[in-house]
């Protein structure tokens, strides 16, 4: 998975090795930023378009997307703010992962709205993107 130089990356791209899967990653950041910044958590979701939606049929699908509940490549972690935080998270070892479509053209037009935009390697660099974005970017 190639880092476009555009996109600002937290992690060691240098790393390689094993590590968890990106949904384990999730799981632990989301419960960390509960714990660590519980005022963010509030307003922290995960628009979860890769999975299916259980139970229902393909018209539902469509319904759910004609009503913005599914947005083509939108990033792993987005917490409102101002600016809105928008990360894509991969595994630790970016070489196990890869782009999905929409994603890169979802964090380039966030981008251009003034959105903090970022890629994080494991939930470790997603806290550590959390972190630069509270201490610089984020206002109240």
């Amino acid at each position: 998975m190639k880092i476009p130089s555009w996109l600002e990356c937290y992690g060691n791209t240098d790393f390689r090795g094993d590590c968890p899967r990106e949904d384990a990653e999730l799981m632990t950041f989301f419960n960390e930023l509960k714990r660590l910044y519980p005022h963010l958590s509030a307003i922290a979701i995960h628009p979860d378009n890769e999975g299916l939606i259980i139970g229902t049929g393909h018209n539902v699908h469509i319904k759910q997307k004609a009503k913005g509940a599914i947005k083509k490549g939108a990033s792993d972690i987005i917490i409102i703010g101002n600016p809105t935080f928008v990360c894509e998270m991969k595994r630790q070892d970016h070489t196990k992962s890869q782009w999905q479509d929409g994603q890169l053209e979802f964090l380039e037009a966030s981008k251009n709205n003034k959105a903090f935009v970022c890629v994080a390697l494991g939930y470790v660099a997603a806290l550590q993107a959390v972190d630069h974005w509270v201490d610089g970017y984020f206002s109240i």
